[in-house]
């Protein structure tokens, strides 16, 4: 099936800070931008002592995400890639916020990993510059996350993801807006211990261009400049140069620095102390600033999904490959799969090109599992799955295949789908009915073609049929598939074999 091609796009960044939506153009295989709406929602300052995202900040950030979605609400389904970060990836009811949130905005909203989102961001930067066979270090700097990529030219190398953003780092020693010697010195030293583990392995791997990729270093640069600090690149004197008029001033409040947005200002001292301690620690002597990151990442990486560059297969087939999955056996019940799925796909999927690659890379990891035991196996493989550094992947996306493959055999997982967003718990379930059936009729693992199938759907009634008298020389299908019947009554379907 050939894959869509949308001539306009849309990335949307909910960050820890503000949130930012992009839309461009594709011409030419070349994204051209043409619009952009930055938010200062600060979804990080809005969380309370249960971590739960305040009513105030909810409400703010659901009032921007009705605002992005009307500048989107002509772009169809697969041109719009929207991302959560790390405020949502922790917050106690992120589940609740975001089905409001996709609500709110009309498209759904992928929470990824950290690691994923320092791939993103990589991704953004790097093709901002020129392919020039250097040996990158990226820094983005949000909310409450702060990205450490070591790259080269479009391939990120090295990735961490730290526990430590403009907004937290600001709440967290400067929530009464005092600026002093000592707290700076105690906020660059909790920023020095968070990046401690990670110092040697950066140290080592070495760089030869520093870029920093974040509306905090994109602030500290233009006051830099502005003040006459700096010509243009960030050093560490001229941190130092900053930091010490900033004591001056006393408190954020007072702080009257040229060129710095006032949006900004309440977050800029924990920024600051961030990128000061990061070079420190890593003994950066220079950093030019790039205006890219994660949304123009997320662009790329959606134009790879319109083409053979989705980085998604390469993360399935090295899985498969680290657990030594058998491909033969794989390629069997993928190539099933997809016959049954072509069988019921008017009546079982909205989107049948990505139902079709969730089931072919279910099938592709599904034995995994047997690397660890025979028993409980498809246990196993979802847990490798669902906790995996996968590129490519968001949370939910991982979640959704790691439901996949958990379901292949034995009793399907009720309490699993409950735990699922509501929008990819039907589909998941029917999905896994299809992978099941094909498990079943692939058991022997021959090579021997399967006869042609008969297959209908009606709401949950499903039919198989066979040719007559093929299952009575199948005794062992037979029987399995019988036991398929008593597993699908579990969750409402009935099955019927003919």
């Amino acid at each position: 099936m050939p894959k869509k091609q949308f001539e306009l796009v849309a990335a949307i960044d909910l960050g820890s800070n503000s949130f930012h939506m992009i839309v461009a153009r594709i011409q030419d295989g070349q994204l051209s931008i043409i619009d952009r709406i930055r938010e200062m929602v600060r979804l990080a300052d809005g969380i309370d002592k249960r971590g739960n995202i305040a009513p105030h900040a909810h409400k703010g950030a659901l009032e921007c995400l009705q605002r992005f979605g009307e500048r989107l609400k002509e772009l169809p389904r697969g041109a719009v890639r929207v991302v959560g970060t790390n405020t949502l990836r922790n917050a106690a009811n992120a589940g609740s916020f975001l089905a409001q949130a996709e609500k709110a905005l009309g498209h759904s909203i992928d929470i990824i990993a950290g690691v994923e989102e320092a791939r993103l961001i990589y991704l953004g930067v790097a093709h901002s510059l020129a392919v020039n066979g250097q040996r990158r270090f990226v820094m983005d700097i949000g909310g409450s996350s702060t990205e450490l990529i070591i790259g080269d030219s479009y391939t990120p190398k090295h990735m961490e993801s730290l526990e430590m953003g403009c907004v937290t780092t600001t709440q967290r020693y400067f929530a009464d807006g005092v600026i002093t010697k000592q707290r700076i010195k105690q906020a660059c030293l909790f920023a020095r211990i968070e990046l401690e583990p990670h110092v040697r392995t950066y140290k080592n791997l070495g760089w030869e261009q520093a870029i920093g990729a974040s509306g905090s270093i994109r602030s500290i640069k233009k006051v830099l400049v502005t003040s006459g600090l700096s010509n243009g690149t960030i050093t560490l004197d001229n941190l130092h140069a900053l930091t010490n008029k900033i004591v001056e001033t006393g408190s954020i409040d007072a702080q009257q620095l040229e060129g710095l947005n006032p949006e900004r200002a309440p977050v800029f001292i924990g920024g600051l102390v961030i990128l000061k301690a990061t070079f420190e620690a890593l003994g950066i002597k220079e950093m030019e600033v790039s205006d890219r990151a994660l949304r123009e990442g997320l662009l790329h990486d959606l134009m790879g999904r319109f083409s053979d560059e989705d980085v998604r297969e390469k993360s399935i087939s090295y899985l498969a490959q680290r657990y030594h999955a058998d491909q033969d056996q794989s390629q069997r019940v993928a190539t099933t799969a997809r016959q049954l799925f072509d069988k019921v796909a008017n009546k079982w999927s909205k989107d049948k090109e990505a139902s079709e690659q969730w089931l072919k890379w279910a099938a592709q990891l599904y034995e995994i599992g047997l690397e660890i035991a025979h028993s409980r196996h498809h246990h196993h493989a979802a847990y490798i799955i669902e906790y995996s550094d996968l590129s490519g992947f968001s949370q939910q996306e991982q979640q959704l295949l790691a439901a996949l493959v958990r379901s292949h055999r034995r009793k399907l997982p009720v309490k699993l789908y409950k735990e699922l967003p509501k929008r990819i718990c039907k589909p998941v379930k029917r999905l896994a009915i299809l992978l099941r059936l094909a498990v079943i009729l692939h058991r022997n693992r021959s090579n021997t073609p399967l006869p042609e199938l008969a297959l209908s759907v009606k709401e949950k009634t499903i039919r198989l049929g066979f040719p007559e008298g093929w299952l009575n020389n199948q005794p062992l299908t037979q029987a399995d598939l019988q036991q398929e019947v008593h597993y699908l009554s579990a969750i409402g379907f009935t099955l019927t074999i003919e």
